[in-house]
Formats: C-alpha cells, structure tokens, sequence
C-alpha cells in the first residue's frame, strides 16, 4: 500500500472524503516540487482542481472538512507525533500538509 494512504488512513482520514484524494494527489504533487508548499492556495489548489475537474475553494472547503474529520474523529496522538509537538487548535491546510509532506518525506 502506499505510503501516503496508509497514512492518510492512519490518521482516521476516510477514502470515502473528496479532501482525501485531493491530500493524497496535493502531497505527490508536492514531492515533485517543494514550491507548491510555497503557495497552496495559489498554485497547490489550482493544479489539483485542474486534475479533478473541480474549483480551487472546492479543493480548499474539501481538504478543510478532511482535516476537520481528522481533529475531531481521528488519530489526534499520531498527527502530534508526526507535526513533532503537541498541536492546540486544528492546523490549517497549509500546515496540515506541510506536516504530512515533511513526516512522509524526510527520509528521502
């Protein structure tokens, strides 16, 4: 299974949600390019809109509620293991994907 699923899955993130596709597609287009962690509204949303045939605040209001489902229902021990310090409010997109891109990648 790949890795980025499997920690989407661990994290209590249901393929079922649109936001888990659009995180999961978001975080390889990332590994291409670190650039898109420069810009997430502006380049990150617009590319994964393009591919899925959607808007970028469709991208945005899903990866929220995906996030949203994670902090209220998930694995809120394994996402403060993997940002590396307890996190107090819900992170936003931006820092929801940064976690997971530098947790997946760092060993590369």
């Amino acid at each position: 299974m790949d890795k980025t699923r499997a920690l989407l899955l661990r994290l209590g993130i249901r393929s079922t949600l649109k936001g888990f596709h659009f995180l999961l597609y978001g975080l390889k287009l990332c590994h291409s390019s670190e650039n898109y962690l420069l810009a997430v509204y502006k380049t990150l949303y617009v590319d994964i809109a393009d591919h899925f045939g959607t808007s970028r605040d469709n991208v945005e209001h899903c990866i929220r509620t995906a996030i949203t489902n994670c902090w209220y229902k998930g694995n809120r021990e394994l996402l403060d293991k993997i940002a590396g310090y307890r996190l107090k409010h819900r992170p936003a997109n931006g820092e929801f994907i940064d976690i997971l891109y530098n947790c997946l990648y760092q060993e590369e």
